[in-house]
């Protein structure tokens, strides 16, 4: 079985106040014609469909003309879970209804497991898939009865749970959305998956698996023989700038064994950076940067008037401008000290400069359930 597998679309992202919506769109149009290319016999999408909870209609509308391609040009069976940053509930609008076209969605996560779904496999039997869409330990532990208190162990409890639905040595594919510890991470690109606490996971934990699909992770990477995270569907960060973008191939055997390709994706305008003098960023424009998404770093050691602006006369896809040596603006130093804090460490050191003293460790847990409760609160708007 050929399963192509993709994931954090992140649909509807806007960058630097640039919506990316027209670049995903070509994006996913290569994922199709990749799908027809290769003789994909189903896609798998390890979530974060969208870049938020309640995405605008312009992404939902790019998520429907490419099920209704898959549904009904490649007429193979597609499977998506929710990531973090989708809002499970509205991700499953229409799940039945979907499900005879053989799009699949599982979001929410509740005391029954979700069935498998059996693709058939005319040389092997069938291959069983298994969602284990994101869920935080308070919702697992809501759902089961029993006290939950990390992600490992919500993905153990989900895991165990839906392997109950598959017959004794048949094929299992999982698809997960987390963060495997050892694992490259994107600074500045992936959102925590909760506030404080460890949000990692061991490969072990889907070790049942012949191939497990991770999401939430940007960079393309395998991890051993058996899982790899397919990496986002563009770069969504300058931290992303060198990593090189694409959907893997992963083709099971018979036997279980799989073989994992990496196929990339080509984006209308690329991501980079550049670094120089305001002077010679304007007496030598690189025209091979001119067409790609830009940061730029200047060496300039005074600030320069309305130099974005004349910039975008040689570089007109200019995001963002920064100054390497400047230390006169000592605001913009400040906020580019905290840039990549998380939401408790801002408050934490907001705490410290109002009463002259470190949090107590009752203030820390207070701080933790608040921030988690209003990240709850954010995906089920």
């Amino acid at each position: 079985m050929r399963i192509l597998h993709t994931a954090d679309w992140h649909l509807g992202r806007v960058f630097h106040g640039l919506s990316l919506l027209e670049d995903q769109a070509v994006l996913l149009k290569q994922v199709r014609q990749i799908a027809r290319e290769e003789k994909a016999d189903v896609l798998v999408m390890a979530g974060d469909v969208y870049d938020r909870g309640l995405p605008p209609t312009d992404a939902v509308e790019l998520l429907d003309e490419t099920l209704s391609a898959f549904a009904l040009d490649l007429q193979i069976p597609v499977l998506l879970i929710a990531g973090n940053h989708d809002n499970a509930k509205r991700l499953e609008y229409g799940k039945a209804l979907f499900a005879g076209r053989n799009i699949h969605f599982f979001g929410s996560v509740g005391a029954t497991a979700p069935d498998p779904v059996v693709v058939p496999d005319l040389l092997g039997g069938d291959v069983y898939f298994c969602p284990l869409p994101f869920c935080d330990p308070l919702t697992a532990s809501q759902a089961s009865g029993a006290s939950i208190k990390d992600f490992e162990a919500v993905l153990r409890w989900q895991r165990d749970r839906i392997l109950t639905k598959v017959p004794a040595g048949a094929r299992t594919v999982a698809l997960a959305h987390t963060f495997v510890t050892g694992a490259r991470q994107s600074p500045d690109s992936e959102r925590p998956l909760a506030i404080g606490g460890t949000t990692n996971v061991g490969l072990s934990v889907f070790e049942p698996f012949q191939y497990t699909a991770l999401g939430h992770l940007h960079a393309q990477q395998h991890l051993g023989p058996k899982a790899a995270y397919s990496g986002s569907l563009m770069k969504y960060s300058f931290n992303e700038y060198v990593q090189k973008k694409g959907v893997v191939l992963a083709d099971l055997a018979a036997d279980g064994a799989v073989t994992l390709t990496d196929i990339p994706l080509t984006a209308s305008h690329d991501l980079d950076i550049l670094r120089g003098s305001f002077a010679e960023l304007m007496a030598h424009p690189d025209p091979e940067k001119a067409g790609r998404y830009l940061q730029v770093t200047l060496t300039d050691r005074t600030p320069i008037l309305d130099v974005k602006a004349k910039l975008e006369t040689v570089y007109p896809l200019l995001l963002s401008v920064r100054y390497e040596q400047l230390q006169a603006a000592q605001e913009e130093t400040a906020v580019e000290a905290r840039r990549g804090l998380s939401d408790q460490e801002l408050f934490r050191e907001f705490f410290q400069q109002v009463h002259g003293e470190a949090m107590s460790v009752q203030e820390e847990t207070i701080l933790r359930e608040t921030l988690e409760a209003l990240e709850r609160e954010r995906r089920n708007a």
